[in-house]
């Protein structure tokens, strides 16, 4: 009779930790919008085909994150890894760290001037968030983006 106790008693604690991990956050209880900027710091590329772009060469990014309206400093940092697809095309993932929590971001850019990713989740405050975020080129030396979140719950 013991054993049929323990299996039960285990299944019961597993059944507690899936639950746990995969609700909401409590403390994002509605949609969102972020508004903030970036700044690179470091970029490569691959070339591991043709010379140029073409499909498979990699192209690896990581920014500064700013809210100018709070602070001078930044206030977090993103890195994105991209593999071309084709000459013009390349298939994009990344991650935003912010002060309470990542967001996860993945998608086609053809034009790097402005794109929308898929925001396919999150961790902390962000976990199970989805959306997009849109991203428009400010300035090409030095690199600067805007970028604005759209967060559903």
């Amino acid at each position: 009779m013991r054993k049929p106790i323990v299996i039960l008693a285990a299944c019961a604690a597993l059944a507690l930790v899936v639950g746990a991990s995969t609700m909401g956050s409590s403390e994002l209880d509605r949609d969102a919008r972020i508004q903030i900027t970036s700044r690179g710091v470091a970029r490569s590329y691959i070339d591991r085909g043709s010379r140029g772009h073409s499909p498979g060469d990699l192209l690896t990014m990581r920014e500064l994150l700013y809210n100018r309206g709070i602070t001078p400093k930044a206030i977090g940092r993103s890195d994105l890894v991209c593999t071309y697809t084709s000459k013009s095309q390349r298939q994009c993932m990344g991650t935003f760290q912010l002060p309470r929590g990542k967001i996860v971001v993945s998608g086609t850019v053809t034009f790097p001037q402005f794109h929308e990713l898929a925001v396919i989740g999150g961790t902390r405050l962000y976990s199970n968030v989805r959306g997009s975020v849109t991203v428009t080129l400010l300035s090409r030396r030095p690199h600067r983006e805007l970028l604005v979140f759209r967060l559903d719950v």
